[in-house]
């Protein structure tokens, strides 16, 4: 049997860190490989050939040699994942949907796909591998007991780009003891941890070194959800760390209550973890409460941060706004509080319900869900809910000014500043080349801070903690995070739309006085679409024969459309002829670094001139013939 995975694109949020990998980053594509895949291909039998394609990383096959496509993806993935899908069987192919989205609401993929896989894999999956084989696959594969995770596999890191990712990912537990009102962690599953073994683990770890990889993420939702268990694994991986000279850097997420463990924090440390992921939420009490995010009410917060600080681990955060105790007010207040916490990697978001979720069910009960609205990434100027003490308008409103003030090159300095009083004798497990960590501020200086000019240097040169060189890399990393958040919000959260909109119509103007000839013989259409509060979306048709210069002159009006406004690109390639290609590929290189902003329908006359637009680079409209 051959079997194809996919991992979908992720669209652009704070989470891609995009500007951070395409500037800075030595050769990278994303931050994290797709581990269900990995995990998942480790479940198969002996005898199946299994791909994993990550789309984040590398273009889609159009026409794979493969009897089953399985295709997995997140709520923010569900839009491609649903392309895929439906392109993949249209074309014949058996598809299987999966992912924590499927596990979440399989009813979403009952007409998408030929199976849905649902819930926890390992013991649903082969099953499938069985049925599958025996030519009498079923409709729905629903886990709805408990997994064992000393059943789970060593995960297939061998089909997987490593070299490609920012940090490769492994887990350790899977569920979270408390009771958090907007989470979908416990709904999928259940508030008792289970872990595998520590044995599992290293025979993870022993793969994982042998194929060159020092940068490791434990992706649980929350590593110290057993907190025995959890230092019964610090232990071991001090140990495991001693006898490989130290290999590993890791990373982790954890609940709150990490710091007022001071054992677990020095067992953390030992095992040479640089950063943990903790969910803050709020700096408001009340609002903690109202969420039932009690563990982060039984000790300051900023106390809380600066004790981890002490021992030498960095924080990212989430953060959340729009709770029903939340006013206006309230964007103050997290202002004050991120900016004193020093945490640089503030992940501020809009509160969303999740489907299934008691915060969901609550607000459904009470007519306050939007229910056009996607509720899939809380990270946009939008959410799916109404807010209970200021108008929704306002609320974003004060949403995005908030970003606006804390990526100011004066607060990124601040926040840093605030950071390394606190924080003494970082873990530093360099896996980067001497070369690599070299050139790494010098991007950061030419791409970062030089077209910020004077002030910006300034900021940065103030923030170098010259006395605690140790500290340095840390300061350079922050100032990478931070400077590639407000690249995301420079791009993503306009402040009208208008503006911005109105500067495209004019450029559009000047496409069509570029392109007169051609628009008048029917070989080219132009349109400018435009839709309230949004940006535009210009759509441009490719109908018959069209010379090299005028690729030439495209890429020029393109690329001042893309670098100027907000707007988006629609490129339809209806007739295209051999000579032509190599003029749409120098076009399309020009135009790669906007790409997740450019749309690329090919109609299948087009396509018998092999066109090959990478899915990874450009978002390729998919259709089936």
């Amino acid at each position: 049997m051959r079997l194809l995975l996919i991992n979908p694109r992720f669209p652009e949020s704070f989470w891609s860190f995009k500007w951070a990998v395409d500037k800075v980053l030595p050769n990278k594509r994303t931050l994290n490989p797709p581990l269900g895949l990995a995990t998942l291909a480790g479940l198969c039998p002996a005898n199946w050939e299994v791909e994993i394609v990550d789309e984040n990383i590398e273009s889609i096959p159009l026409d794979p040699k493969a009897d089953i496509i399985g295709i997995c993806g997140m709520g923010i993935q569900f839009k491609r994942q649903e392309e895929l899908l439906t392109f993949y069987r249209k074309r014949g192919h058996f598809v299987v949907a999966g992912g924590s989205y499927a596990s979440l609401c399989p009813e979403l993929y009952e007409c998408l796909a030929d199976s849905v896989v649902s819930g926890e894999a390992e013991y649903i999956w082969p099953e499938f591998c069985r049925d599958f084989e025996a030519g009498s696959p079923k409709k729905l594969y629903h886990e709805t007991g408990t997994v064992n995770l000393k059943d789970s596999p060593v995960p297939r890191f061998d089909l997987l780009k490593l070299d490609k990712y920012q940090a490769v990912s492994l887990q350790f537990s899977r569920g979270c003891p408390f009771q958090c009102e907007f989470c979908d962690i416990i709904v999928m599953f259940g508030r008792i941890p289970r872990t595998k073994t520590m044995e599992q683990v290293g025979r993870e770890l022993d793969l994982l070194r042998k194929l060159g990889v020092r940068n490791a993420f434990f992706v649980d939702d929350n590593l110290i959800g057993n907190k025995r268990q959890a230092k019964d694994l610090m232990a071991f991986l001090r140990g495991y760390q001693e006898t490989h000279d130290h290999r590993f850097c890791f990373g982790t997420e954890a609940s709150l209550n990490l710091a007022q463990d001071d054992e677990l924090l020095e067992l953390f440390r030992d095992a040479h973890f640089q950063w943990v992921f903790i969910g803050i939420e709020s700096p408001d009490e009340a609002s903690l409460r109202e969420t039932k995010k009690l563990q982060n009410t039984r000790q300051d917060i900023l106390a809380s941060i600066r004790n981890i600080y002490s021992h030498g681990i960095e924080i990212s955060a989430g953060m959340i706004i729009g709770f029903d105790n939340d006013t206006m007010e309230t964007f103050e207040k997290q202002y004050q509080f991120v900016t004193a916490s020093g945490i640089q990697a503030a992940m501020i978001g809009l509160l969303t319900a999740i489907p299934k979720t008691p915060l969901y069910e609550r607000l459904k009960k009470d007519g306050r869900l939007i229910t056009e609205a996607s509720g899939q990434d809380n990270c946009k100027l939008g959410t799916n809910i109404m807010p209970k003490q200021m108008g929704y308008d306002e609320m974003v409103s004060g949403y995005r000014a908030l970003h606006h003030r804390l990526l100011t090159h004066r607060n990124i300095a601040d926040r840093i500043k605030n950071k390394i009083r606190y924080l003494t004798n970082p873990v530093d497990v360099p896996y980067y080349s001497w070369g690599e960590r070299i050139s790494i501020p010098w991007k950061l200086f030419v791409h970062g801070l030089r077209p910020g000019g004077i002030r910006a240097v300034y900021h940065f040169v103030r923030s170098i903690p010259f006395l605690r060189p140790k500290l340095i890399p840390l300061v350079i990393q922050d100032w990478i995070v931070g400077l590639s958040m407000r690249d995301y919000v420079d791009r993503h959260f306009v402040q009208e739309f208008e503006k911005t909109n109105q500067l495209t119509h004019d450029y559009v103007r000047s496409i069509e006085d570029a392109f007169q000839h051609d628009l008048q013989h029917g070989v080219l259409e132009v349109s400018l679409n435009q839709v309230k509060n949004a940006a535009a979306n210009l759509s441009i048709t490719i109908k018959g024969l069209m010379g090299h210069k005028f690729f030439i002159r495209a890429a020029h009006h393109l690329e001042k459309i893309l670098q100027d406004t907000t707007s988006s690109i629609t490129l339809h390639i209806e007739e295209l002829h051999e000579g032509q290609i190599q003029h749409l590929n120098r076009l399309l290189k020009r135009l790669s670094r906007y790409g997740d902003r450019i749309r690329i329908a090919v109609n299948d006359k087009a396509k018998t001139v092999a066109v090959h637009i990478d899915s990874s680079v450009f978002h390729l409209v998919l259709k089936a013939s």
